[in-house]
């Protein structure tokens, strides 16, 4: 659970860090994110969370 709730504070930081530095850069992103179809949207979904597994298994491979 504590692993849930540190994970899920990050993911906030990096979040909110976004919108406090870069607000206008959210504004144009969201709207690349619109023109895209759907299915582009989801494989960059997809590509996302492949990344995140990526990364989390790297994590605890290398035993960090």
């Amino acid at each position: 659970m504590t692993t849930a709730l540190l994970a899920l504070g990050l993911v906030l930081i990096v979040e909110g860090l976004a919108y406090v530095l870069a607000p206008s850069l959210v504004e144009n992103l969201l709207a690349a994110l619109r023109s895209l179809s759907l299915d582009q949207r989801r494989l960059v979904g997809l590509a996302a969370m492949a990344l995140g597994v990526a990364l989390l298994w790297l994590d605890r491979t290398l035993g960090a």
